[in-house]
Formats: C-alpha cells, structure tokens, sequence
C-alpha cells in the first residue's frame, strides 16, 4: 500500500512544530524523556536539542525540515509497520523521511532500548 499524493502534499505541510509536543506526550505516558526523544531525532536528523527548538520555534513544515536535515547513514536499517505503511517500502522520499521518524517514537515509546533504536550493532 503506497500513501496518496494528496497524503504526501500532507506531510511535506505539516508542521514539526505541531507534531513534536504529540510524540513527546506519548512516550512520556510510557515513561521516556525529552532527552530519549531528542536523541532520536538527533541520531535520524544531526539536529541537536537547540537546533531542535530553533526549528520548532520557526515553526517549519516537515519538507523544510527534512530539507535541513542530514539523515543517519544508517537510516535503511529502520524498517517494518508505522500508521499501516510498511517504512521500506514508501517511495515518496519525504514521505518515508517521516515515518522513519515515526518509527522512531514509536519504539521509544515502545521501550526499545535505545541500543535497537539508534541501530547500533
């Protein structure tokens, strides 16, 4: 199953802003940090935790961010089943940028361990 092209014009406007405090509810309610979850971003993205506010602060769609970003040479390693789409296989680029993140948050809040998480051997 591949997402619409209205669903990827979607995500490419969606702001980071509006998501970020959204996966930091959720793993917080399965007991993870700000911390672990700017980790994470940080290890899909190079953005640290200033970089971080300054984008969410700027309030950047998530095409800008992913624009910004210079994603884990690792990041192939992320794979299986986030919001019905199986991650490997999205072919939207951007699209994909975001359920990788997606994947993310969700097994943070999963509670992997962040050795799994970061695809560390």
């Amino acid at each position: 199953m591949e997402p619409s092209d209205k669903h990827n014009e979607k995500m490419a406007q969606m702001t980071f802003a509006s998501v970020y405090p959204m996966y930091l509810t959720k793993i917080e309610k399965k007991g993870r940090t700000k911390k672990e979850l700017d980790q994470v971003i940080e290890w899909l993205t190079s953005f640290d935790t200033k970089k971080i506010k300054e984008l969410t602060d700027e309030k950047v769609n998530f095409q800008t961010f992913f624009e910004k970003a210079k994603l884990n040479k690792n990041v192939h390693l992320i794979k299986g089943m986030i919001c019905g789409y199986r991650v490997e296989e999205i072919q939207n680029p951007l699209t994909q940028k975001v359920r990788y993140l997606d994947k993310l948050v969700d097994e943070l809040a999963k509670g992997k361990s962040m050795d799994k998480i970061l695809r560390n051997p």
